[in-house]
């Protein structure tokens, strides 16, 4: 799934994505470490991987979005 990096906090290593239709998801380090990442920037687009659904909706790695 495509998202939209919308907070980043490099000290926690967490921060929030939009989804395409502007539902906001937040994200915990484990999710942000599993991508291999080093600085997210709010505006990129990322690739995400989810578990669960609705309110349970968690994210499961963030990571860039290359085509």
């Amino acid at each position: 799934m495509q998202a939209t990096a919308y907070t980043y906090d490099p000290e926690s290593r967490s921060g929030q994505v939009l989804l395409d239709d502007g539902t906001p998801v937040p994200f915990e380090a484990p999710a942000f470490d599993a991508g291999g990442l080093r600085l997210l920037r709010p505006g990129q687009r990322v690739r995400i991987e989810t578990e669960g659904e609705g309110d349970g909706l968690r994210i499961t790695l963030v990571t860039l979005q290359t085509f």
